[in-house]
């Protein structure tokens, strides 16, 4: 068996339809169970106090808002490449999502900031290069509405995203590249130093496991929306021809 035959629209409906169920009863449970366990049951910090719980929205919303952009690029090369209508779906389905994120993450990160630097917002490598991919998030969905022929717009779009991936690595990789600006370093890292400690950790794992899977649970609910309104075109379509 192929993976390229989930590439039919009939087999990815069967197929998602089936799954959806189980991840969307895990990425709540994900959800829920990391977020109370991160702002219930974990202490204060010593420097930041309790406004250190706000990491467990701000950074599995910043991971998801740069990585659904990363799977969006490869669902559009997918139909660059194959011409595989569900991919270029996929991608177009995920956008709102990413965006949501992305919105997410800069607003927590506004939050949590203030106390922390004195400043809402400070024109830090990373924070505006993660807004310049919130607003490549705007301008790809509006290419899409803005583009009537569906195969045109996911051409369109295909090559918006690449360019935009440029952002979305940079956003979730600044602060390697660059050493000065506010943004503090990683939350999570191999090196030990960086690292925030194990009862900040594992509560931190389980919402990041949550959203990437409350991730596909959207996409998946939101690809079979778009496969029914194509399907929904061109019974129209049909009958304006007949």
């Amino acid at each position: 068996m192929s993976i390229w035959e989930y590439a039919n629209p009939r087999k990815f409906m069967s197929l998602s339809g089936a799954v959806l169920p189980w991840v969307t009863a895990l990425a709540v449970a994900m959800v829920v169970g990391g977020l109370i366990w991160g702002f219930f049951f974990t202490p204060n910090d010593f420097r930041q106090g309790s406004t250190v719980k706000i990491i467990y929205i701000h950074v599995p919303a910043a991971i998801m808002g740069s990585g659904t952009w990363f799977m969006m690029l490869a669902a559009s090369l997918v139909w660059v490449i194959r011409r595989h209508h569900v991919s270029a779906l996929a991608a177009k389905a995920a956008a709102p999502v990413g965006m949501v994120f992305t919105l997410i993450g800069l607003f927590t990160g506004a939050v949590w900031g203030q106390p922390m630097w004195g400043t809402w917002w400070e024109w830090d490598p990373r924070l505006t290069a993660f807004l310049i991919l919130f607003l490549f998030y705007l301008g790809y969905m509006a290419l899409w509405a803005a583009v009537e022929n569906p195969d045109t717009a996911a051409d369109l779009t295909a090559v918006l995203c690449l360019v935009g991936t440029v952002f979305a690595v940079i956003s979730r990789y600044a602060i390697l590249f660059w050493n000065q600006g506010l943004h503090q370093g990683a939350s999570l890292s191999m090196d030990a130093e960086e690292n925030v400690a194990d009862v900040f950790a594992y509560p931190l794992w389980i919402c990041i496991i949550g959203f990437g899977l409350l991730f596909i649970c959207l996409v998946l609910l939101r690809t079979r929306t778009e496969i029914r309104a194509r399907r929904l075109s061109a019974l129209i379509a049909q009958e304006r021809m007949a």
